[in-house]
């Protein structure tokens, strides 16, 4: 490079000589450059202060002896030639790693099957810049924290910040990695082939020794069993389906609580399973358990063991004989699981079942023991009929702590839903003040109530007006327990109506009562119509301002 020098009439010696007073550009001149996301080199045409270059030749070959340089420092030196084209490392190396097979032992602890586990490793070595990585093989329910052990880094080779390398590989040496030791034992065809291009001696291959616990787990277990000749899937084709239904009691007289419990005991043909299910009935006192046995097979008989078993569920192996429909006898009781189980009776498939394919078995069902009350229909004891209320709302409360209204007949109400048949009587009574005294008696076809309205009387010194409110009315010698209501059928011109110890004389009724009755008559006594068409007969109005007595008030 040149400066510009001015003397300005100086002689040429030191302290005489000045530079361009007037320059003001310094910088150097930019020898790199970026194209496609990669850097590539620019050769100056300038020197620093866009000062004219001395030698461009020179600079060329500084240019390069700088770039080789640096590429024999990490690669190693290389044949130079005046027509070599500059390739980046992370260009030329892109995408290409070596690939190297290892495996490290782990100690297992307080185990008596193993004392050592050997687990597989993948060890990548990227050369794009010399970072490594290193992953383990997943394998399926092992139970391992297995996937990614060390992720791509560059992994520390010593105490004083050294790196390992592509040239420290090799097979057969030891690599430790964050104080795991893992060995390597081989490599895949081009990790070999770059090495080998590279000058490296790889050492021979290795076989991965094996997991002794995998090992072991791969030996099968000593059976001794013979393979049975039953067709398994013919028995699913043919029983699929067919239940054998059986009821029992359970009996429990031996133990702490002496009853005996209805079951339904189902036996699945297709499987020879067993499922026992409770017979919950309402207010028993007992908590509801739908199924008192879930359904799989049931042993009859075990092998004998010399020593206790730590384990409550039994193999297969441990079983000579499961339950089969021949162990089903009626009349006799059976013991399934520790419980007795008498078997009194099954459905119709079960005994056609048994014809056909058992014939000496006698299917004939017995009688439920008599100390097995609670087999029986349960009668709820209800308790006495105290007055409060009717009969329906108080019977509520014996089923539930919540008391619900009683059920009525929606159709009936609906259909009769307005219709009242009315009927005048006179109050029979020893007392000679009640003669005279004249009533409507309504009857509510909708809920079969009755009510009773007293026409006002001059001066007879009773008040008049209400007797009786709508309510339903029991004959007389019926029970409080199933009492006997009322019906048009008792209402006949002259008979005696008697209400909660009031006497009442019918005398007449309004013609709608007579046509109701006969579009019902199949339900009407005869004498009961005879005496209303005779009282109607000659149209006989009844006293209409008496009937009306209680709409008028």
């Amino acid at each position: 490079m040149s400066f510009k020098w001015n003397n300005h009439g100086l002689p040429l010696l030191p302290g005489y000589t000045f530079r361009d007073v007037t320059k003001s550009a310094f910088h150097r001149p930019q020898t790199l450059d970026s194209k496609n996301g990669y850097s590539v080199r620019r050769r100056p045409s300038v020197g620093i202060g866009q000062d004219p270059l001395l030698s461009e030749q020179l600079l060329q070959q500084e240019i390069s002896e700088l770039s080789f340089e640096a590429l024999e420092i990490t690669h190693g030196p290389l044949n130079r030639t005046d027509d070599f084209t500059f390739i980046p490392a992370h260009v030329a190396l892109d995408k290409k790693m070596l690939c190297f097979y290892a495996y490290f032992m782990e100690d297992v602890l307080f185990s008596p099957e193993e004392k050592y586990r050997v687990r597989p490793v993948v060890i990548y070595y990227y050369l794009e810049d010399d970072s490594m990585c290193i992953i383990e093989p997943v394998v399926k329910n092992s139970g391992l924290p297995q996937g990614k052990r060390t992720k791509r880094q560059r992994v520390p080779k010593n105490e004083h910040g050294d790196y390992y390398q592509w040239k420290d590989l090799n097979l057969g040496m030891d690599l430790e990695v964050h104080g795991v030791k893992y060995h390597i034992t081989d490599c895949d065809l081009f990790t070999k082939e770059f090495m080998e291009s590279e000058g490296i001696i790889l050492g021979n291959p290795e076989p991965m020794p094996e997991d002794p616990y995998s090992k072991h787990r791969k030996i099968p277990q000593p059976s001794h069993t013979t393979p049975s000749t039953f067709d398994s899937l013919q028995q699913f084709i043919t029983m699929d389906g067919k239940v054998l239904r059986f009821f029992a009691l359970l009996d429990n007289t031996d133990s702490l609580y002496t009853e005996m419990w209805p079951v339904i005991i189902h036996y699945y043909l297709v499987d020879d399973t067993v499922e026992i299910r409770e017979v919950h009935k309402r207010n028993s006192g007992r908590l509801p358990f739908p199924v008192l046995l879930r359904r799989h097979k049931i042993p009859k008989k075990t092998k004998s063991e010399a020593f206790p078993r730590c384990v409550l569920e039994i193999s297969k192996e441990e079983v000579d004989e499961y339950y089969t429909p021949k162990d089903f006898q009626l009349g006799q009781t059976i013991s399934l699981l520790g419980h007795r189980f008498l078997l009194y009776d099954c459905d119709g498939f079960t005994k056609d079942y048994y014809q056909k394919n058992h014939p000496d078995m006698e299917v004939k069902s017995i009688e439920v023991p008599k100390k097995a009350d609670n087999v029986q229909e349960q009668k709820i004891e209800i308790p006495p009929y105290n007055g409060f209320g009717s009969i329906e709302d108080s019977l509520q409360n014996c089923f539930s702590l919540i008391p619900k209204p009683p059920r009525r007949n929606i159709l009936k109400l609906l259909e009769n839903h307005g219709k009242v048949l009315r009927y005048t009587a006179q109050l029979d009574s020893l007392n000679p003040q009640d003669k005279g005294r004249c009533f409507i008696l309504s009857y509510f076809l909708s809920d079969e109530m009755i009510s009773i309205f007293e026409k006002p009387t001059r001066n007879c010194g009773i008040i008049s007006g209400k007797f009786l409110e709508k309510t339903r009315v029991p004959k007389p010698g019926s029970s409080v327990e199933n009492p006997e209501y009322y019906s048009p059928a008792d209402f006949a011109i002259g008979a005696t109506v008697e209400v909660f110890s009031h006497r009442f004389v019918l005398t007449h009724a309004d013609q709608y009562v007579l046509t109701y009755l006969e579009s019902i008559s199949s339900q009407i006594p005869s004498q009961t119509l005879d005496s209303l068409r005779q009282k109607l007969a000659n149209n006989q109005p009844a006293d209409q301002n008496v009937l009306q007595g209680e709409s008028s008030s």
